[in-house]
């Protein structure tokens, strides 16, 4: 039976700890399972392929997060809007945001698939990819970026649920989409013979199985996915209403990804060693922060519910609440990958690779221990993005790349490989100041003309 959505879940009522830890808890299951996708591909090629298979998926990783990052913010910002009609109770308005943020996202993937696969091979080239991994990440990136629509595809139907107030179902589906990413990268790599590219195709699979059991669920499970013909009626009203907010998100990701691009054309100077090192320190960086990554998200559907009802007191005390906790997570994380950093290293490289550890150990200590300034950065962008101030997050976007493409190649040159790791720290504090600026600005204008 489907529901209509007073049964949904709404995070406008109740306790603010109890809501938001309720939906964070699921998003962080779901998130490290997600971050399994690309992890256990990293684990399968270091271990059972070779160092330089390794180095080949760690190179795509810029490139990735360039086009796949812009989708993920794109289809993020569509879905704040379906979370702002929840929160108000408008359940037409539901409907059609739910209709208007796939046709948009439709649309917009098509076209970028093509490109993307046409661009591949150039823009490894443009970043001085190593000869001897240029292959290996070619074969890797095409296949993500032919799957491109299944990666949408999924992002776009769990952030629907999410904006209902549902973070356990995209979970329930992303974990067994998880186990089967596990099983075909053994098929497919170990099997097959297929390489990097096998574990491409197993990402991009599990991906879209995921998507498909999920809508399959969600259609069954909430109304609000049993869309009508008058719901599909395009407005470019409501279509700007939902771009105004998706396009900056979308481009914020892509932006960042350009300085993450800088760094990485730097450091694929240094060799194959010190990208395989360099992928290895990313893959675990990218586990340990993931909690403030998905109090982060939890934020989002927090803030656009409450601002949707008009609930601005709320927000405010929301966000006090995730500062506190995502300090706290960050610094147990960072302390842990510092301090089992080599035990982490052996999970991707064996023990074969003792000149890798070293390299790990030095992105782990100065990416670590600044945690916090990144748990801060998530927690202020995403109550910005989830009440509708999507330019600011962007812009701190901009900030990033710019502190991240100077501090690259300046201190990478200066000071070597430490001198690459520490342009990351560096770009948190250049993207986390105007957030937080911005977002007191912002919150302050609001509480002062609410009375609830």
């Amino acid at each position: 039976m489907a529901q209509n959505v007073k049964d949904s879940t709404d995070m406008i009522h109740g306790s603010i700890a109890r809501s938001i830890l309720l939906f964070s808890i699921p998003l962080l299951v779901g998130n490290f399972f997600q971050q399994l996708y690309n992890t256990v591909d990293a684990y399968v090629v270091g271990n059972y392929v070779n160092t330089s298979a390794l180095a080949a998926v760690g190179a795509t990783g810029p490139l990735c997060f360039l086009v796949l990052g812009f989708f993920f913010g794109f289809s993020s910002g569509v879905t704040v809007v379906t979370a702002q009609r929840f929160g108000a109770k408008d359940a037409r308005g539901v409907r059609r945001s739910i209709a208007m943020a796939t046709t948009l996202c439709t649309a917009i993937s098509a076209a970028a698939t093509i490109g993307s696969v046409i661009l591949t091979g150039p823009l490894l080239r443009l970043m001085n990819t190593p000869e001897d991994i240029f292959d290996g990440s070619y074969a890797y990136l095409v296949v993500i970026f032919i799957g491109i629509g299944a990666t949408v595809f999924y992002n776009l139907i769990s952030g629907i649920i999410r904006a209902l107030g549902d973070s356990r179902t995209p979970l329930i589906f992303l974990i067994i989409a998880s186990i089967l990413n596990i099983v075909l990268d053994f098929i497919f790599i170990l099997w097959f013979g297929m390489g990097v590219a096998g574990a491409a195709w197993a990402t991009v699979i599990s991906q879209l199985a995921s998507g498909v059991w999920c809508l399959q669920f969600a259609r069954r499970k909430y109304s609000q996915f049993q869309l009508k013909r008058q719901d599909w009626r395009f407005d470019w009203n409501f279509a700007w209403e939902h771009l105004r907010i998706a396009l900056p998100m979308a481009f914020q990701f892509s932006i960042t990804a350009v300085g993450v691009i800088v760094m990485q054309t730097v450091l694929n100077t240094f060799g194959s060693t010190a990208v395989a090192a360099f992928t290895a320190a990313a893959k675990i960086d990218q586990l340990a922060v993931q909690p403030g990554f998905s109090i982060g998200i939890a934020i989002a559907t927090y803030a656009a519910q409450n601002y949707g009802a008009g609930l601005y007191r709320r927000i405010r005390e929301g966000v006090n609440k995730c500062s506190l906790l995502s300090t706290v997570f960050a610094i147990l994380m960072g302390a842990a990958v510092i301090v089992f950093c080599p035990q982490f290293t052996r999970l991707f490289v064996g023990d074969g690779h003792p000149e890798v550890i070293p390299l790990v150990r030095t992105y782990m200590l100065t990416n670590g221990s600044c945690y916090v300034i990144l748990g801060l950065l998530f927690v202020y962008r995403n109550a910005l993005q989830g009440i509708g101030r999507a330019f600011v997050p962007m812009m701190a976007g901009a900030s990033e790349l710019v502190v991240r493409t100077v501090a690259a190649p300046v201190l990478g040159g200066a000071i070597g490989y430490v001198g690459v790791c520490l342009s990351n720290p560096l770009a948190w504090v250049g993207a986390t100041i105007p957030l937080a600026i911005a977002y007191f600005w912002v919150i302050k204008r609001l509480t002062g003309r609410c009375i609830g």
